[in-house]
């Protein structure tokens, strides 16, 4: 007989998916999603696993509360990437829409800061 107890405090986890490409923007995903991590508003989770489809990944991202993918540019490889594994209900931020231009945006705490707090709004709810 299972006992409900031990699963009925337990939350969904709130799955942060950057992009973390090669370009300045791509750089500044993944260190906002580091942060929001350490920070405990979220948790970074493994873009590579969904476009390679490895099991406990796609089903732990199923079994999230919430999901926030951020993209550094409009070519919008993370979302694209979630899209493509079928899922659809996610909240999407891309660096390039919040004044950031990619090859021109060097990181810095102050581009990092300028994520965290749009990120941490959206999982915030």
């Amino acid at each position: 007989m299972e006992d409900n107890q031990t699963h009925c405090c337990v939350t969904a986890p709130k799955l942060i998916f950057p992009c973390s490409g090669a370009a300045d923007v791509g750089e500044i995903t993944d260190r906002a999603a580091r942060k929001l991590t350490r920070d405990g508003i979220g948790r970074m989770y493994c873009l590579a696993g969904i476009g390679g489809r490895v099991k406990n990944i796609m089903e732990s991202t199923k079994g999230a509360s919430k999901i926030l993918v951020i993209d550094g540019c409009s070519s919008d490889c993370a979302r694209n990437t979630l899209l493509q594994a079928g899922f659809k209900e996610f909240e999407h931020l891309r660096l390039t829409d919040m004044g950031m231009e990619k090859g021109k945006s060097p990181v810095s705490e102050e581009m990092v800061e300028i994520v965290l707090k749009e990120g941490g709004k959206i999982l915030g709810d």
